[in-house]
C-alpha cells in the first residue's frame, strides 16, 4: 500500500542532503516504504545475518559493497540494534556517503533516545516518524501544502475499518477479525519477547507485559503511579521507567495537561493512550484513542517538515472541567478537542468555558457517527460540532 511518507522521503532528498532517519512502530510499513520512495537503492537489515557481520567489519567493507553496486540510495533497517551503530554511521556519512548517496535509517524504537555522547550524529540527518494510516492519509497520499488541507471524502466502509482494524496496513487491508487477532497476537509477542531484549536491558519482561495489559484497560485516563506500583508489585520508579520504555518502543505515548494561562488548572500525571487503537475493547474509548493517534500524527508530521513548535495536551480543572485534547502552535493554545460518539449529545459547555480562558482559536466537539460535511472546520473560530469524517480528514 502507497503511504503519504514515499513523497514525504523525495521531497527531503530533493531539498536536504542529510540521512532520513525514519522512527515507527513495528509492522507500520517503514521497510516497505523505505524501500519503495527510490528503486535504485541498496538495503542492509542488522536482522540479516550476513549484513550483520559486514556492520562489524566497519563502514570501509560497506562502502566497498555500495559502490560496486553503483546505488543513489542506502537503506539501513533495524541499525539501532547494532550497539555501535552511531559511530558506524558517523563514520560511514562522513567518509564515505555525504553528497553522494542518499541515507535512510528506519528503526522500530525510538531513534532520538540514543542521541547521547561526544559522537552524536547531530546536524547529520533530519527524523522522521511514521505513524499508522489515518483518515487523511487514506483520502489522498499526496504532501500536504498546508498544515490543514480542505476536508476530503473517505468512504463510511473505510472509516468503519479503519476505527475497528487499526491504522497498520496489514490488518486494514484485510479486514479480517481473524487475521486481526491472529496478527495482534504475534505482534505483542514480538514486541515484548524480541524488542524489549534487543534495545534494553530490562529483565522483568513479565511484569512490563503486565504494566501493558493494565494500560490497554485505561487507555485514556491518568497515570496513577502509585497504584500501579501496587498493582504490579514493583517501585514507582521502575513503573516510570518502564513506561518511558514501552513509549519508546511504540507501545503506547503519554500527553500532559495544559498549564498555561490556566486558572486551577490540574498539575497532576499525564494520560496515556495506545498506539495501536484497535487493542482498546470499548468503542466510546477506541474512538477517542483514535482521534488521539491522529492528533500526534499532525503534530509529529507538522514538526518533522519544519512547521513550528507543536504539542499536544489535554485540559483539565480542579473543579472537574475538562477537554480530551488540545493542540498548541509556538506556545499558544491552538484549538480544542472534545470527542463524543453521537451527534446528537449537546455541545459540552466546557469548549467554550476553555476557549474563552486560554485564547484558543478553534473548538471542535467531534462526533464519530456524523455523515462528510465539505465545510471547513477551520473557518469556524467558536465552539462546534463536526464530523469525525471531515475534521480527520482535514489533519495528516
Amino acid at each position: 500500500m502507497k503511504r503519504r511518507y514515499e513523497a514525504l522521503l523525495m521531497d527531503h532528498f530533493t531539498n536536504d542532503s542529510q540521512m532520513a532517519f525514519v522512527a515507527g512502530p513495528r509492522q507500520v510499513g517503514k521497510t516497505t516504504t523505505c524501500t519503495s520512495f527510490n528503486a535504485d537503492h541498496h538495503y542492509f537489515n542488522w536482522d540479516n545475518e550476513n549484513d550483520a557481520r559486514l556492520f562489524l567489519e566497519g563502514p570501509a567493507e560497506v562502502a566497498e559493497k555500495v559502490g560496486v553496486s553503483q546505488h543513489r540510495a542506502i537503506v539501513f533497517d533495524e541499525l539501532h540494534k547494532f550497539p555501535q551503530w552511531r559511530n558506524f554511521l558517523k563514520g560511514f556519512y562522513d567518509s564515505y556517503a555525504r553528497g553522494k548517496f542518499n541515507i535512510v535509517v528506519t528503526g522500530s524504537s525510538r531513534l532520538d533516545i540514543y542521541r547521547k555522547g561526544a559522537d552524536s550524529l547531530m546536524g547529520r540527518y533530519f527524523l522522521y516518524h511514521m505513524h499508522p494510516l489515518s483518515v487523511a492519509e487514506l483520502a489522498h497520499q499526496k504532501m500536504p501544502a498546508k498544515e490543514v488541507s480542505r476536508p476530503q471524502p473517505v468512504s463510511t466502509l473505510d472509516f468503519e475499518r479503519l476505527e475497528r482494524f487499526g491504522g497498520f496496513p496489514e490488518p486494514f487491508l484485510k479486514h479480517n477479525a481473524r487475521f486481526f487477532n491472529r496478527w495482534k497476537r504475534t505482534r505483542l509477542k514480538l514486541l515484548f519477547r524480541e524488542e524489549l531484549r534487543d534495545v534494553t536491558r530490562i529483565h522483568e519482561v513479565g511484569q512490563v507485559e503486565l504494566l501493558a495489559e493494565f494500560i490497554r484497560q485505561h487507555s485514556g485516563q491518568l497515570i496513577n503511579y502509585a497504584s500501579l506500583a501496587r498493582k504490579i508489585r514493583a517501585s514507582q520508579d521502575s513503573i516510570r521507567r518502564w513506561i518511558e520504555v514501552l513509549e519508546s518502543l511504540y507501545y503506547c505515548f503519554l500527553i500532559r495537561p495544559w498549564t498555561k494561562n490556566l486558572t486551577r488548572s490540574l498539575l497532576k500525571e499525564p494520560k496515556v493512550y495506545l498506539t495501536d487503537w484497535a487493542l482498546v475493547d470499548k468503542p466510546g474509548v477506541r474512538f477517542e484513542n483514535m482521534v488521539g493517534c491522529h492528533l500526534l500524527k499532525a503534530v509529529t508530521w507538522w514538526q518533522d517538515l519544519g512547521l513550528g513548535e507543536y504539542g499536544l495536551h489535554f485540559l483539565r480543572t480542579k473543579d472537574k472541567r475538562e477537554a480530551d485534547f488540545l493542540v498548541s502552535r509556538e506556545g499558544r493554545p491552538w484549538f480544542i478537542v472534545e470527542v463524543k460518539s453521537s451527534y446528537t449529545r449537546p455541545l459540552t459547555k466546557n469548549l467554550e468555558y476553555f476557549q474563552t480562558r486560554i485564547g484558543a482559536k478553534h473548538a471542535f466537539q467531534v462526533a464519530a457517527d456524523a455523515e462528510f460535511e465539505k465545510d471547513d472546520c477551520f473557518a469556524y473560530e467558536y465552539p462546534i460540532k463536526v464530523p469525525a469524517l471531515t475534521f480527520l480528514s482535514q489533519l495528516v
